[in-house]
């Protein structure tokens, strides 16, 4: 087996360049299909590090999904991937094997992608929604009479963890000539080790390896002895019936009424050729229970307890170093003004999905164990165990991806916003995410929220904004408090001249005290910078600008009414989805008050947006300065004289 240190050249990679597809899979030899195994590590390490991406996961996969692909006849046979970021390996035994344009605009998706290939089946890259899925596609199939199709889900030990996932198997398992195939990749881990009651059944099934080696070991000495026969099998099932009582537990998944294979060794060929063989062809659902590593054989990725190999920059491949050092994150100045909120308040707890350390709670963690809850991804049960927390007089601090809030909207409105609990959501990666593509960006977040009752949004426009409005969050106990901010690094601060009736007033141009300016421009959170060089150059047209951020976006405060009633128009610059966005509720409420200055909105449009990097999403939406100000200029005319110029005039 190759070290750790084993690289080869990749013009020299010649197994892997000769698979365009599945089926040259299925005449290699057992050591080709070995030496394949180690080229596409190296081939993954070697791209990935030069890109970025889910290097970890797939390195655990790469025998599991060589395997899927003898056993299988993709896409005769539908494999559809949870959450779908383990599908490197897939890609390149497919024919995709051009990784250097990985999640960049015309290169491959991260995830699968209809448009690349018949092989890839979902798209949305959200967790626990395979098996849902996997059930529609079978039967349909069956329905249809393609009696002699396969339907695989493959589905990690971390996204099992997820509700909708148990309501899939709930259903799958009464279905008993069900032709579908469902593999728990168990790694112990989703972004991090997996907790809960699932994992540590999982945990205890690993023991049964233990179980079924002593098997076999007493079906060797039995069968190896003179007493043979009907006494040495009575004698086997004895010993299979106390080893099984004694070292593994009762298998959930038999109980269901799942005909359950494993564990089985995931990163050895032959065992799982053998299982996928069983459950492929046995007539009903069946679950393979298959054990990988994640980050197997590549030990930087192997060896990192906050899994930082999940998923990677730009990095050095033999050491795992990044080579790109970023500055502080938007997600940094959260934990620490959490952390400094915590020690002073011991109401303060917090709430993650299986994403401790990605939504900045580690350290909050460390300080404070028994007040932060792990409850794996399962956003819908988080947010209402946040309703029930804020009963008790507690104050809960739910931090997740701003994509993955999505699941848990009915629990915002009806569990938090309807008891009016004192819940706070930290929604990080908000707006435009880019590379992670359309089930990533987290654009939808403010049009979604803006129709719950009661509920009030604030989106920072840079750390010290984000740390006063935390504060300010917490404070709140009479229903749900929001906190948004984008994916990245945190902008230089951005002051305010003043702060008048709670808005931040950032720029005048041309404005004296009391006057009113041509076009008021409302800053939505991280659009800060944008709109005060937007508002400049616009300014430098002859207009009269004043620029404000007002913090508290939703619900829209009276005073932004009343500023926005004597300009001579408002233009409002988010990076949300423009329908139903911060402009729409600005409109609707300039509208409420009689008041008739036209609104100018700008966003991301409604549609799906496919991967490319944050600018240049921002730039397809029309979101910088130059556009942004070319617009406005283009809809406000020619700037209107000033007393001055009228003076000289005449």
């Amino acid at each position: 087996m190759p070290t750790d240190a084993y690289w080869k050249d990749l013009s020299d990679v010649s197994l892997l360049a000769s698979i365009s597809g599945p089926a040259d899979l299925r005449d290699l030899t057992r050591e080709q299909l070995n030496e394949l195994a180690w080229q596409v590590r190296d081939f993954l390490v070697e791209q990935v590090s030069r890109t970025g991406g889910h290097l970890g996961p797939n390195l655990g996969v790469v025998e599991l999904t060589i395997a899927l692909h003898r056993v299988f006849d993709s896409p005769r046979d539908s494999i559809v991937f949870d959450t779908g970021h383990i599908a490197y390996v897939h890609k390149l035994l497919t024919g995709r094997q051009d990784f250097g344009g990985l999640r960049s605009r015309g290169g491959l998706s991260g995830y699968p992608c209809r448009a690349e290939s018949a092989h890839d089946v979902v798209e949305n890259s959200h967790a626990s929604g395979s098996l849902s899925w996997a059930a529609g596609i079978a039967r349909g199939r069956r329905l249809r009479g393609q009696t002699d199709r396969r339907t695989v889900a493959i589905i990690g030990d971390g996204a099992l963890t997820g509700g909708m996932a148990w309501e899939a198997l709930n259903d799958i398992a009464a279905d008993k000539d069900l032709p579908l195939t469902i593999i728990v990749n168990d790694n112990e881990r989703s972004y991090a080790p997996t907790g809960g009651g699932l994992a540590e059944h999982l945990a205890q099934l690993r023991i049964s390896r233990g179980y079924e080696d002593v098997l076999s070991w007493g079906r060797r000495t039995l069968t190896g002895t003179p007493v043979v026969g009907q006494r040495a099998f009575e004698a086997l099932h004895g010993i299979k019936k106390g080893l099984k009582d004694i070292v593994a537990p009762q298998v959930m998944f038999e109980d269901l009424g799942l005909k359950y294979i494993g564990p089985v060794d995931g990163h050895d060929l032959d065992q799982l050729h053998t299982a996928l063989r069983r459950a492929r062809d046995f007539d009903g659902p069946v679950l393979v229970h298959v054990l990988t590593e994640k980050g197997h054989g590549y030990e930087p990725a192997r060896n990192h307890e906050d899994d930082q190999f999940h998923a990677v920059g730009v990095i050095n491949p033999e050491t795992g170093l990044p080579l790109e050092i970023a500055g502080r994150s938007w997600t940094d100045t959260f934990s620490d003004a959490l952390g400094q909120i915590g020690a002073q308040r011991p109401e303060v707890v917090a709430l993650t999905a299986a994403m401790l350390i990605p939504v900045g709670l580690r350290d909050f963690a460390a300080a404070h164990p028994e007040r932060v809850f792990d409850v794996g991804i399962a956003e819908q049960h988080g947010v209402a165990m946040a309703a029930g927390l804020a009963f008790t007089g507690l104050h809960p601090v739910v931090a997740v991806y701003s994509t993955f809030l999505n699941r848990a909207f009915d629990q915002v409105l009806m569990d938090c916003a309807l008891h009016r609990a004192g819940v706070t959501f930290v929604l990080d990666r908000a707006g435009a995410t880019g590379n992670d593509g359309p089930s990533h960006n987290g654009m939808w977040d403010m049009s979604l929220l803006g129709v719950v009752p009661g509920l009030r949004l604030a989106a920072p426009r840079d750390g010290e904004t984000l740390a006063q409005e935390l504060a300010e969050a917490v404070a709140v106990t009479d229903g749900p408090t929001v906190l948004r901010f984008p994916k990245g690094t945190e902008p230089s601060a951005v002051p305010a001249l003043e702060r008048a009736d709670g808005l931040d007033v950032l720029a005048r141009h041309g404005v004296g005290p009391g006057e009113s300016p041509d076009v008021l421009i409302v800053a939505v959170g991280s659009m800060a910078p944008l709109s005060l060089e937007a508002g400049a150059k616009i300014a430098a047209q002859g207009h009269r600008v004043e620029v404000v951020d007002p913090r508290w976006v939703l619900p829209v405060a009276p005073a932004l009414v009343a500023r926005a009633a004597g300009a001579g128009s408002v233009a409002v610059v988010e990076d949300g989805v423009v329908s139903g966005g911060i402009g729409d509720r600005i409109a609707g409420a300039l509208a409420a008050a009689g008041v008739s200055t036209p609104v100018h909105r700008f966003g991301l449009p409604k549609e799906f947006i496919e991967h490319a990097s944050r600018a240049q999403v921002l730039t397809d939406a029309g979101l910088t300065a130059e556009q942004v100000a070319d617009r406005l200029i283009d809809q406000l005319g020619p700037a209107a004289p000033t007393p001055r110029d009228t003076l000289r005039l005449a």
